[in-house]
């Protein structure tokens, strides 16, 4: 006979929360039992919060990040430039350059980055998307700022790559983030001042 007397929910709900990043199974463990046990009036917060936001919060059909509503308020900003158009791997990286008050351009949100060994490619990102919104006439200059890991450096050759031969897009100037990032970091976890001097000093490529 099992000496494990947890119910079976408990044990879901542990294993459910360990899927988290940088959750592992006894950190799960100790948020059950807290949410259960010590404060159940947050567990039902933390419940409400999470079925109201999977119902209001979709992606924005220009940029592709989270949002409530058809486009995002970025998207809508009359006081955005036009002009650039700034290509990061997910929400969380938007965020952290809004943070850093580098760039005032627009954005595409790939929700996800290249990697072979996962057996992710270009077209599992949607890059027909991103293609159209960098057609866009107004878009004169496209920055790379996925991450400068293995997979953000492969997502941003196959970008740049793909960009070269697409007859619309190839003309525009194309630039990547300048190293001032270290490699292996990602911009939600990089400094402010430090990703607002590499979009400072960001390379033209090619």
């Amino acid at each position: 006979m099992s000496s494990d007397k947890n119910p079976d929910s408990f044990k879901e709900l542990v294993q459910a929360l360990a899927k988290l990043p940088g959750v592992g199974p006894k950190t799960a463990q100790r948020y059950a039992f807290y949410l259960l046990h010590v404060d159940r009036g947050i567990a039902e917060d933390l419940s409400d919060s999470i079925i109201d936001a999977l119902r209001k919060i979709s992606n924005c059909q220009k940029c592709n990040t989270l949002c409530e509503g058809k486009v995002c308020k970025i998207c809508t900003d009359i006081g955005r430039d036009p002009t650039k158009l700034c290509i990061v791997e997910s929400p969380s990286d938007l965020l952290a350059v809004e943070q850093s008050n580098a760039f005032d351009g627009l954005y595409f949100v790939l929700m996800g980055k290249v990697s072979f060994i996962d057996g992710v490619g270009p077209k599992d990102l949607g890059f027909e998307r991103l293609f159209s919104r960098a057609e866009e006439e107004a878009v004169k200059e496209i920055i790379v700022a996925t991450n400068f890991t293995a997979e953000g450096e492969a997502t941003a050759q196959a970008i740049e790559s793909l960009f070269t031969q697409h007859l619309k897009i190839k003309k525009k100037k194309l630039a990547r983030l300048a190293r001032g990032v270290p490699y292996g970091a990602e911009l939600e976890y990089t400094d402010l001042g430090t990703i607002a001097q590499a979009f400072r000093e960001r390379k033209q490529e090619g």
